[in-house]
């Protein structure tokens, strides 16, 4: 009754974000860090780990770019930058 989900891999498979990305990226500042962890828990991809204070990362491998950590954060201790061209 049901066709395949998934009939051939897309473009995960060369680009760890997944098929989109936006042009920033989070910039973990690690300057006002509480350890809150709200970032850690907002992120879609998992990308934030540690989330300690002030000793959080970010995987900008699978990071797609969508600002849900920086919008959350209660200490304005993520910004998003734009990111810089491959070229």
């Amino acid at each position: 009754m049901f066709g395949p989900l998934i009939s051939k891999p897309g473009s995960s498979r060369n680009n760890k974000t997944g098929s989109w990305r936006t042009e920033t990226k989070p910039k973990l500042l690690k300057q006002n860090c509480i350890g809150c962890k709200m970032c850690l828990l907002i992120c879609p991809e998992g990308c934030i780990t540690g989330a300690e204070k002030n000793t959080y990362a970010c995987d900008y491998l699978y990071c797609k770019g969508c600002g849900g950590c920086a919008a959350i954060c209660p200490k304005a201790d993520i910004v998003m930058i734009k990111e810089e061209s491959k070229d």
